[in-house]
């Protein structure tokens, strides 16, 4: 096993399971999104033409969004990092002051596995979630619920939407400013000074993680 100050020494962050279930949420979300687009703006509506198409894609897309969520469950390492998500530590009140105050040093950021921001992200984006496929199943069949009108609804889905597209845009640009973080989603390994840097808290709280140099 490798010392953990070692140079090029990696540490496992995600496993195969749980980076399938972040891709294949990934696409049906990028599905949801793109053939929304194609319905909604008119422009390019004109476009891409085929609106049976885009709504039956959009649809369907929507429904299978939390298939994923739901296989990665059978995986531990996922269930695991449900729980990580769902409980605030101490030291992540104190992410959350630091960043209000637009402090970015990560000595005054520790974190966990996954940081606030990360925490309040996953909580935010599954909510939406299921409020988009409540207010789409109750688009697809207009008299599930008769005391809820259609006007309502879609307005709820629209403006959930566009807040799901900004969200998800900030989370790319997140995602774009941290090689190592894109290098842990695509390998599941992630540079043990990373780790120690932007997640303080992590190594000496899961020291069963397994570790391996880099090139092994």
């Amino acid at each position: 096993m490798a010392p953990l100050s070692e140079t090029g020494a990696l540490v496992r962050r995600f496993t195969r399971a749980e980076r399938l279930v972040h891709r294949a949420t990934g696409c049906l979300m990028l599905l949801c999104l793109v053939t929304a687009a194609c319905l909604y703006l008119g422009p390019l509506a004109q476009l891409v033409g085929r609106r049976h198409l885009m709504v039956t894609v959009h649809e369907w897309s929507g429904i299978l969004l939390p298939a994923p969520f739901l296989l990665g469950l059978l995986s531990p390492a996922f269930r695991a990092d449900l729980r990580r998500l769902n409980r605030f530590a101490p030291y992540d009140r104190q992410w959350l002051r630091t960043a209000r105050r637009r402090l970015t040093a990560p000595s005054v950021r520790p974190a966990g596995k996954f940081n606030a921001g990360q925490k309040l992200y996953a909580g935010w984006i599954a909510g939406a979630v299921l409020l988009m496929l409540f207010t789409g199943l109750l688009m697809w069949f207009g008299g599930l619920l008769p005391a809820i009108s259609r006007t309502s609804t879609i307005f709820v889905h629209d403006c959930l939407a566009w807040g799901i597209t900004f969200v998800l845009i900030g989370h790319l640009r997140k995602a774009y400013e941290d090689p190592e973080a894109r290098l842990g989603m695509r390998t599941g390994s992630v540079p043990v000074r990373w780790a120690r840097e932007k997640h303080s808290e992590w190594l000496g709280d899961d020291t069963s993680v397994p570790r391996r140099r880099s090139g092994d």
